[in-house]
């Protein structure tokens, strides 16, 4: 999804060089945001103590984030969390003909960065007027998202400029933590919640991860760019990430490239040509790394170009790839988007710049 904050605007505007750019400001970006997104997620928390089911909605990039923090709302949240396309919140995702549509302590949170999205905004008049409670993500504070909700967690990202979505990414994805981390000690579940600092210190690792796979991503690059289409699996948190990295390809380098699910891909795209088709699972440390090292495994031995987004001293996804791009930090697993979706940025960068393409170049098209 492209940004500066989401915004459009002709294909001439985007450089490739700014993406680099923007994945170098990740690691600062969440060290300025943290105590403000904690902050006006607290004060948030704080009247949501009853809510028991939560709805993230959004399109593109903010949909990736929703699929990618589904897991800390019902892990440290401890709260039912369901993620959705707008779309098909709108359309299919309650009896909205049946008032009231929604249950008693039921939350809608809708994400848009420029915080102008037409149907995340219908989603959230239509929840207000279930009586949900509603809550807006956006990087920008004077919105029609923004005056839509009962309350709005603001990311401003200053300096932003036009690309895809990369620094606009990681700013949802630590507003909803955020919030999932603080309705959590709101409702007592600090035992198995964040401790104070535990998100911060993610920045180290997202530093440390752009530094390690730089250097991989340039060299990947030069095997992978021409290849007619390229698919990222992922499950669980994993999932987000990788249909935002494959959305990244193709905004970036009008390169196709599809998310799948790890479980999905074996049903399915396990049958696809090319047989060198290049595959990267993204493995980060938690309930699905076994089953994704599996999956690797399968991939290998039907000749796909695997490619791993796993720990750095994960050697059993290592000896299944032909390229590992590590992650770095111990990182749980509800924070590991922070990190696993670095390496789309980059790589999509890589790929642009050897294609000698600019992001959505595909828009001059008649």
């Amino acid at each position: 999804m492209m940004s500066a904050a989401d915004g459009g605007g002709a294909a001439s505007r985007y450089t490739v060089d700014e993406m680099l750019r923007q994945s170098d400001a990740l690691a600062d970006d969440l060290r300025n945001l943290h105590d403000r997104a904690r902050g006006q997620a607290g004060r948030v928390a704080q009247e949501w103590v009853g809510v028991s089911h939560v709805y993230l909605t959004g399109n593109g990039d903010s949909y990736h984030a929703a699929l990618a923090t589904e897991m800390a709302f019902q892990t440290l949240a401890g709260v039912r969390c369901q993620a959705l396309s707008a779309l098909r919140l709108l359309e299919y995702g309650a009896p909205w003909d049946r008032p009231p549509a929604l249950p008693n302590g039921t939350a809608v949170i809708g994400i848009s960065a420029s915080g102008g999205n037409e149907r995340v905004l219908q989603v959230l008049e239509r929840a207000s007027r279930h009586s949900a409670r509603t809550l807006a993500i956006t990087s920008t504070a004077e919105s029609p998202l923004a005056r839509a909700a009962e309350h709005a967690l603001v990311t401003p990202l200053p300096g932003l400029r036009p690309c895809p979505g990369i620094r606009t990414y990681q700013a949802s994805l630590l507003a909803l933590l955020s919030i999932a981390v603080e309705l959590g000690h709101r409702r007592g579940l600090r035992s198995v919640g964040a401790s104070d600092g535990e998100l911060l210190a993610v920045a180290e690792a997202i530093e440390a991860t752009v530094a390690a796979v730089r250097p991989r991503c340039e060299g990947l690059a030069a095997r992978v760019a021409n290849a007619p289409v390229m698919v990222m699996l992922g499950t669980g948190p994993g999932y987000g990430s990788a249909r935002f990295a494959a959305a990244k390809v193709v905004e970036a380098a009008g390169q196709y490239a599809a998310g799948q699910d790890l479980e999905e891909w074996e049903h399915v795209e396990t049958l696809a040509h090319p047989s060198d088709m290049p595959t990267i699972v993204i493995a980060a440390p938690g309930r699905s790394r076994d089953r994704a090292v599996a999956v690797a495994a399968r991939a290998r031995a039907r000749g796909r170009a695997v490619v791993a987004v796993a720990d750095a001293e994960d050697r059993d996804m290592a000896a299944h790839a032909d390229v590992v791009l590590p992650l770095c930090g111990v990182i749980r697993e509800e924070f590991s988007p922070l990190v696993s979706h670095v390496f789309g940025g980059v790589l999509s960068y890589e790929i642009t710049r050897r294609l000698g393409r600019s992001p959505f170049s595909t828009h001059k098209m008649p």
